[in-house]
């Protein structure tokens, strides 16, 4: 079954979160994942969330998605996102 993994995302600091952007989709590749939404404009229909960005990868599976989460290649990177923005991820079981 598919997985999904979501992110709230704010940027603190743009040029470097650039350069993370760079790093990270060739390690989401190799892992099998895929960009489904990255960035772009979003509306609240309900409550009083407000992203100021959100990012949904898909993979195969939920142990794929953890494979790349703790993989070597991704382990500067995670450390880059950790340094230019604050984020909320989660992993959720979809098809």
């Amino acid at each position: 079954m598919s997985a999904y993994v979501i992110v709230e995302i704010e940027i603190v600091d743009p040029v470097g979160y650039e350069e993370y952007k760079k790093l990270a989709g060739a390690t989401v590749e190799k892992y099998g994942g895929k960009y489904i939404v990255r960035g772009g404009k979003t509306e609240v229909f309900e409550g009083d969330w407000d992203p100021k960005r959100i990012v949904v990868l898909q993979f195969e599976s939920m142990e794929r998605a953890k494979e790349w989460l703790n993989c070597e290649e991704y382990r500067e990177p995670r450390k880059m996102r950790h340094r230019t923005a604050k984020t909320n991820m989660i992993l959720v079981e979809g098809t």
